[in-house]
């Protein structure tokens, strides 16, 4: 632990433990809980672009989830950051993600709208906090019971549900927990740790989804250079962006990237090819990163910095590049033609589990979740339960439980 940045505050559990060595690091220790959960090791069989096992060159969320957390402990070491806490808080930013990535989510924030909804980053706040059950304090489960550091820098929408934004970290039924972890923080605002996890996040996807793309026929390198084709992904890059970056912003950004060496002009899965595809990820993930770590040790005068000693400094033009990778993908992966129906059947089957499910709780649910749903308070509170269930199973359990329960 980087003692000068972090106070005996940040290292408090909401259950106080004695160490099993007293001379570990309270940090690393979060880090080896969630390296050894279920919750990690579920994300395997989590889709990231492909279904797991449609491709031999698969990437899932947990895959994704360990690049996230290499990327972000680097950035964070670089900046003065406990590299554990950053470490962590990539490890963790996933673990609430439903079957069947962001489609999944959609189907179960509509089919929840009554109990205020679904969003992945809550549900891993609740997966960390009560739904993995490492430490019990009086018949409550206080989750992975990490320190008080570790959990802030996993939110990085440190608010519960509101009317001006679409994500958010925390259920009301979280209440205690969240405000017991952003004790004495900014109102709103996200720890440096953070933000260095979403960027570094941002950066790991982005790059790794075009990187997928193209390996697995999705994309051609022709299809990356100028045209109408192009265009589309720039006007789809500049519209989700918002006013962080315009259209003018994004055709730089595609004009600075076509420059470089690595840029992907040929793709055949020669070994020659494999390691340029390679070289490019590897130089996206640096350029991305650093870009991020020079400017905010600048405005810092140099830094260290932790905690809220500083907020990430990320230029635009390194934002603009992120956007427009990101559109590659959304326009030649995920919203390609003939896939719509793929969505529409997965996020039937979610909306059966949880109406199936619901119907025959308790007896139907896992048994950790059958006992939880006895000890809710209320009807609100067993549908929750319900909802907690489907969201832990994996893309393939899923169709394997709606196999069995629905037909």
């Amino acid at each position: 632990m980087r003692t000068s940045e972090y106070s005996s505050a940040d290292a408090e559990r909401r259950a106080p433990e004695r160490p099993k060595r007293p001379v570990r690091d309270p940090f690393r220790r979060d880090r080896a809980r969630v390296l050894h959960s279920w919750a990690l090791r579920r994300l395997a069989d989590k889709t990231q672009v492909l279904l797991p096992g449609e491709s031999d060159f698969p990437r899932t969320r947990l895959t994704h989830t360990l690049e996230v957390s290499q990327v972000a402990r680097e950035m964070g070491d670089e900046l003065g950051c406990d590299p554990d806490i950053v470490d962590t808080a990539g490890l963790c930013h996933d673990l609430g993600h439903p079957p069947f990535g962001h489609n999944g989510e959609s189907a179960l924030d509509s089919v929840a709208a009554a109990i205020g909804g679904f969003e992945g980053n809550a549900q891993s706040f609740r997966v960390l906090t009560r739904l993995e059950p490492k430490v019990i304090v009086k018949g409550r489960s206080m989750g992975l019971n990490l320190t008080r550091a570790s959990l802030d820098a996993m939110l990085k929408y440190p608010w519960f549900r509101r009317p001006d934004s679409v994500k958010f970290n925390a259920y009301a039924d979280d209440a205690e927990a969240f405000e017991w972890v952003r004790r004495g923080a900014p109102v709103g605002r996200p720890s440096l740790e953070a933000q260095v996890m979403d960027w570094a996040d941002d950066v790991a996807y982005s790059v790794h989804d075009v990187e997928d793309a193209l390996y697995s026929g999705f994309i051609s390198p022709e299809q990356l250079q100028p045209g109408p084709e192009m265009e589309r992904v720039v006007a789809v890059a500049a519209e989700q962006s918002g006013p962080e970056v315009d259209v003018a912003d994004v055709v730089q950004a595609h004009a600075r990237l076509r420059a470089l060496p690595q840029w992907p002009t040929a793709f055949d899965h020669t070994s020659s090819s494999l390691a340029a595809l390679k070289a490019f990820t590897s130089t996206m993930i640096g350029r991305l990163s650093a870009a991020a770590v020079d400017h905010t040790l600048a405005a810092a005068a140099g830094g260290p910095v932790a905690r809220y000693q500083a907020d990430l400094v990320v230029p635009r033009e390194q934002r603009a590049e992120v956007a427009l990778l990101k559109a590659v993908s959304s326009h030649f992966v995920f919203n390609r033609p003939g896939v719509s129906p793929l969505y529409d059947d997965q996020r039937a089957l979610l909306i059966d589990l949880v109406s199936v499910l619901r119907e025959g709780a308790p007896d139907a649910l896992h048994p950790m979740f059958a006992e939880l749903w006895r000890e809710a308070p209320g009807e609100e509170a067993r549908f929750r339960v319900v909802i907690d269930q489907v969201a832990s199973l994996t893309d393939v359990s899923a169709v394997r439980w709606h196999r069995r329960l629905v037909g």
